[in-house]
């Protein structure tokens, strides 16, 4: 079954990514999934988006450059 958004006034592509998957980096899968909305950057309420299903469990905000063995150094760093 397709999962579906409905905008609210002043809604965005990143912050509905956010909402939906809880991250706003995945807005290129939900751009992709409602094309024919590509010209809205502020949405209006009431829009029925189509959200396609994504696997979530791998997504983190760790920057690709840092490795797990940083955690350490960065907890006894004072900034």
């Amino acid at each position: 079954m397709v999962k579906t958004y409905t905008t609210l006034q002043g809604d965005t592509w990143d912050l509905i990514a956010y909402r939906t998957w809880g991250s706003e980096y995945l807005l290129p899968l939900l751009f992709e999934a409602n094309y024919k909305y590509r010209t809205v950057v502020i949405f209006p309420g009431g829009i029925v988006l189509n959200i396609p299903e994504v696997d979530t469990s791998e997504i983190t905000d760790r920057p690709e450059w840092l490795n797990e063995d940083d955690d350490e150094f960065l907890e006894d760093e004072e900034l």
